[in-house]
């Protein structure tokens, strides 16, 4: 826990100003360029957070200074971390375009970002200053499957995106010298990596649970998003899976004016 509570302060005084510094360096000295790079990460550790946090309650920090459920200053955190990943992953601006080179910027950063996010995320579980309301969390499967079960797939969509954006801008932006783009780049770059890896999380998730998993799990194994007739059987592999049994409705919570349905989740499957 003391590493987590002192890291978050000293990476935005550190790490940022020098990924700034390095970003700056690397898009010419130009200071809108060094902003659109490091825009990408800063507003994706905002946004997310922020809704996962504060709105749909899938996972909370234990940490003294919070707006709601989420740390004011975590943009800055997980961006700056992630901005000098991505420039170390990301070779400088191309002389030609290159699909192999596109390709090698989406690998490269998307398999350093599921790592080292999976490892962080891990950790954090297990000093218990992240707490996440999924499924293996509630059904008690340790740190390792809470984490395992959502940061690789999408720390890894977000790097692949980081790292394509990165290469396309570079290119464009200063091979090309096309900086009539750098609005549309800016937006585009940014609603890529935003929407891309939380739709992949989703669709991964209806084809393990049967939702999209954006409804909390609570520790107590309710779900406060079941629906009320949730199918009988579902396919995985070549067989039909069926729950062991259904449990009813177990109570209600209210969220806001209106009580919400409670559900047991599934306990067990069976393929028949």
């Amino acid at each position: 826990m003391l590493f987590f509570n002192v890291y978050q302060y000293l990476a935005p005084l550190i790490l940022l100003p020098l990924s700034y510094v390095l970003w700056w360096e690397r898009m010419g000295n130009s200071h809108p360029l060094a902003i659109l790079m490091l825009s990408i990460p800063v507003l994706f550790a905002y946004v997310i957070p922020a809704v996962g946090m504060n709105w749909l309650r899938l996972w909370e920090m234990n940490t003294r200074f919070k707006f709601g459920h989420f740390r004011p200053h975590h943009g800055f955190v997980f961006g700056s971390a992630v901005g000098l990943g991505a420039l170390l992953c990301v070779g400088p601006p191309a002389a030609a375009f290159s699909w192999y080179g596109l390709a090698q910027a989406g690998f490269l950063t998307g398999s350093t970002m599921a790592f080292w996010n999976w490892l962080y995320d891990l950790y954090a579980i297990k000093a218990g200053f992240l707490i996440v309301h999924i499924r293996p969390h509630a059904r008690g499967l340790g740190a390792e499957a809470t984490a395992t079960d959502y940061a690789p797939l999408y720390f890894g969509a977000f790097g692949v995106c980081l790292g394509i954006s990165i290469y396309l801008g570079q290119y464009l932006l200063l091979t090309e010298g096309r900086r009539d783009l750098f609005w549309p780049l800016l937006i585009l770059f940014n609603l890529l990596t935003l929407a891309i890896p939380t739709l992949l999380y989703m669709g991964a998730s209806y084809l393990k649970y049967g939702d999209v998993g954006l409804q909390p799990v609570s520790r107590d194994g309710l779900n406060q998003g079941w629906l009320d007739n949730p199918p009988e059987t579902r396919r995985q592999g070549g067989g039909a899976v069926r729950p062991l049994q259904r449990n009813g409705i177990t109570g209600t919570r209210k969220r806001g004016r209106h009580p919400v349905k409670l559900r047991s989740v599934p306990p067990r499957m069976k393929v028949i």
